[in-house]
């Protein structure tokens, strides 16, 4: 008789009828009853499962090999599972010590284990039935229950209004001043603020909109240029609430329990929404509206159109920030007020006083957009103690320290590689790049391409030195990708050239092009030791003019890419201006102060001047 799953525990087919010679009975003719015989048949089996041969099996039972062997063929004893081999001696054992007359205390605990043995093997059956995990361990199926369940999730994510006062009054102790006059603000339906870069905003607005979803009840979507900068929101929500209320949140989008109201009521769950260019996937939701960096987001419009929705309804608000980029950004429309004029009548139109004079205290105007700047001296001004502006100009050129931290907007009609030019290159890496780990010892498999622009002089005095990681295109005609960016600054030749040998451990680098102005001819001559086909680069109106060609070529068909998080790469861009000398037009950064920049796209030049002016050809060198 077959059991469940399908392999015989005992097969007592043509045992009803007394054995006769003529199935191998005993050769003396004499007929075996039937119950010792069957026990013998068992025993036998029983035996050939542990390994006997048929031989030693029939002097065992003391019946005839030809019978064993015809009970093996017969049975199949082969063909047996190891769960039926399990189950029959398992089985055998149990009845030998139920059927003792006088049981030890082993043999009681024996027969206790044998016994939960045997619904092992039920559950075993079941599971091998179309059954689940549960019906091999009991213990999940507890921890899967409904209400073990709602036990587990009653605490998750949960942020009950005293903690919520916890956060409110860390909150408010922690802010600067200038911090503080954005929290009069918190209300207002459209705020949009040009801010210094490190000043805190990020932080800053990361808490406030977390108050305001625990006391007001409203979801928060925060949306910038990429996944990882949207993370930061993140990062910075999961730490203050860890280290005021002892809560690990979990989740994205992350669902907040908000405990209950002073009447014993529940209160409404809220979201927090955290995106990147897959904002689109949230049209479903509704709240406030966080834009981060919107003047550096690639399709502006397009973003503030569709995400605009999920805060139509007054109660909703929508705070814009970020650092200045250029003019012909379109953010800058409806900062400029010129958004808001558009298609109006003369009548209709307003003016926009956007001047730092105007802006530096906050003001609603009259297209009722709360507009504010916030520069690297108002900050200092009111409690900032965490930078050195002297430090920060000596660090940056004047065009970039004017842009960065004084929040003016740049005119980039001059400039080789305008950030219209460049938009093309910004991707969502977390999104776009599914084959590169960051965080992996081995970040990408492909072969790395590396570009190096060094210090330009041996006290580390002038430019930051750049180094850039570049995958390769896989295929002619195919994407470059900078995968990891570094720059250095006060380093000697020998620590530059061990930055550069610490990324070949990292990288399966192929190609090393360095250029050998100032310094780096000495960076060279040390990774040469140890890289003997890297390339040296010296500098010429002509080398210039032919690098700048060719990653112009390579950014208007879109076969670069960056994340979109990295706006000093597109501010390096930016600085390249051709300049006429007397052996005709060149290229450089526009500097001032002594202090060069665009450092970081010299490096990343020098990684594309690899592959030829035509694409479809090797590339060469390295």
């Amino acid at each position: 008789m077959d059991d469940d799953d399908g392999g015989e525990v005992v097969d007592f087919e043509g045992e009803a009828e007394e054995a006769s010679p003529t199935d191998d009975a005993p050769a003396d003719g004499a007929v075996v009853p039937m119950a010792p015989f069957v026990a013998k048949r068992i025993e036998a089996r029983s035996l050939y499962w542990r390994g006997w041969d048929i031989t030693q099996i029939a002097a065992e039972v003391k019946l005839p090999v030809s019978t064993v062997s015809s009970w093996k063929s017969r049975q199949k004893w082969d063909e047996a599972s190891a769960i039926q081999r399990a189950e029959e001696g398992t089985l055998e054992r149990y009845l030998m010590l139920v059927a003792k007359e006088k049981k030890t205390g082993g043999d009681i605990k024996e027969i206790d284990l044998l016994g939960r043995q045997f619904e092992r093997f039920d559950r075993r059956r079941k599971y091998a039935n179309g059954g689940n995990e549960a019906d091999l361990n009991p213990n999940v199926e507890n921890r899967n229950s409904p209400e073990v369940k709602a036990k587990k999730s009653a605490g998750k994510n949960l942020i009950t209004p005293e903690m919520a006062a916890d956060l409110r009054a860390d909150f408010e102790a922690s802010n600067f001043e200038y911090q503080t006059d954005w929290m009069s603000s918190t209300s207002l339906r459209t705020r949009m603020i040009v801010k210094s870069r490190q000043i805190g905003a990020t932080w800053y607005f990361a808490r406030e909109r977390l108050l305001v979803a625990l006391e007001e009840g409203k979801n928060q979507i925060f949306i910038s240029a990429s996944r990882a900068q949207a993370n930061i929101f993140r990062t910075y929500i999961i730490q203050w609430v860890q280290q005021v209320c002892g809560v690990e949140l979990k989740g994205s989008p992350m669902e907040i329990k908000r405990g209950e109201d002073e009447n014993g009521k529940p209160l409404k769950s809220v979201s927090l929404l955290f995106l990147g260019t897959n904002y689109r996937t949230a049209q479903g939701y509704t709240g406030d509206t966080i834009f981060d960096e919107c003047f550096w987001i690639y399709g502006f419009e397009d973003l503030f159109k569709v995400a605009g929705p999920m805060s139509t309804h007054t109660r909703f608000t929508r705070t814009l920030f970020s650092t200045p980029s250029t003019m012909a950004h379109e953010a800058y429309a409806m900062w400029s007020g010129e958004k808001f004029n558009k298609r109006r009548a003369k009548a209709d139109k307003v003016e926009v006083d956007i001047t730092h004079e105007a802006l530096a205290k906050g003001v609603m105007g009259p297209d009722r957009i709360w507009r504010q700047i916030v520069t690297i001296h108002d900050a200092v001004m009111k409690g900032l103690d965490l930078v050195d502006i002297e430090e920060l100009r000596f660090e940056n050129s004047v065009e970039e320290f004017a842009m960065l931290f004084e929040c003016e907007f740049v005119d980039d009609g001059a400039s080789m590689f305008p950030l219209e030019f460049m938009r093309g290159c910004m991707v969502d890496s977390w999104e776009v790049w599914k084959d590169y780990e960051p965080y992996a010892s081995r970040p990408y498999e492909g072969e790395v391409w590396l570009g190096y622009d060094p210090n330009d002089d041996e006290e580390g005095k002038g430019d930051d030195a750049a180094l850039v990681a570049i995958a390769a295109p896989t295929k002619p005609g195919g994407k470059f990708r900078i995968l990891e960016k570094h720059r250095m600054k006060g380093k000697d030749f020998a620590a530059q050239a061990e930055a550069i040998r610490a990324w070949t451990r990292k990288y399966r680098v192929t190609k090393i092009a360095i250029d050998t102005t100032g310094v780096g001819s000495a960076v060279l001559q040390i990774v040469r030791d140890w890289f003997p086909l890297v390339t040296a680069i010296n500098y010429s109106p002509v080398v210039k003019g032919m690098m700048v060609l060719k990653a112009k070529n390579v950014i208007s068909k879109r076969r670069l890419e960056f994340d979109t998080g990295w706006r000093d790469v597109v501010a390096a861009f930016m600085a390249i201006r051709p300049k006429i000398t007397k052996q005709g037009i060149t290229y450089e950064a526009h500097r001032g102060g002594g202090i060069g920049h665009a450092d970081l796209a010299w490096a990343v030049m020098h990684a594309l001047y690899f592959e030829p002016l035509d694409s479809s050809k090797p590339a060469t060198g390295g």
